[in-house]
């Protein structure tokens, strides 16, 4: 299946027409949140996207709670936080928010390790992991050198090991790639990115 993933659109009207223009020739298209800017925008942002026509699977980044995308969302759209889904043959876990907590305010959408912990324990089993926050030490550096990525999601990507990891959040690491395990984790940043995904079997 060919894959087109991208996080991080904070409202960029250029950037979402080259992820519509992209997304023709996709199979899927992955959202891995902040399409908006402090809880501002959503709705522009989702009309950018209207155009994807190809199944369209997103998470809440931390500029956007889940409610608020649920709302906006392109129709036929599948948002996920906390949930997997079948689409387009592959199986997708996805897990949205700031995790752990931000320092941004109360605008930000936030999750603990606990509770991220907590909402990636059913999920047994996954071709593609879907979330805002980088797993802790693989593609989560700062412009400083600092480590800020989640200790729970890099222990759910090497309990589940899915195929693919993608995330977002963290934009002096967009386009870093890493691994854990077998599995591929890439910060994506506002940009086409695509894969190729074969669906694992049971």
């Amino acid at each position: 299946m060919k894959v087109l993933a991208f996080s991080d659109l904070h409202g960029a009207r250029n950037r979402a027409e080259a992820i519509v223009a992209a997304s023709e020739a996709a199979d899927l298209v992955i959202g891995a949140g902040d399409f908006c800017n402090m809880r501002q925008g959503l709705d522009d942002a989702m009309a950018m996207l209207a155009g994807i026509t190809a199944p369209l699977v997103m998470v809440p980044g931390n500029a956007e709670s889940h409610d608020e995308l649920l709302a906006a969302a392109p129709k036929g759209a599948i948002v996920l936080h906390g949930q997997g889904a079948v689409v387009a043959g592959l199986r997708l876990f996805g897990l949205g928010y700031g995790v752990p907590e931000t320092p941004f305010g109360e605008w930000s959408c936030d999750l603990s390790e606990a509770r991220a912990a907590e909402m990636m324990a059913e999920c047994g089993m996954a071709d593609i992991m879907i979330l805002h926050s980088p797993p802790k030490g693989v593609v989560d550096r700062t412009s400083t050198g600092q480590s800020v990525g989640s200790d729970a999601i890099n222990a759910a990507i090497a309990r589940i090991q899915p195929q693919l990891a993608v995330c977002g959040h963290i934009h002096d690491s967009w386009g870093k790639r890493g691994t854990i395990g077998t599995s591929e984790v890439v910060n994506l940043g506002p940009v086409p990115n695509w894969f190729e995904i074969d669906p694992q079997e049971s």
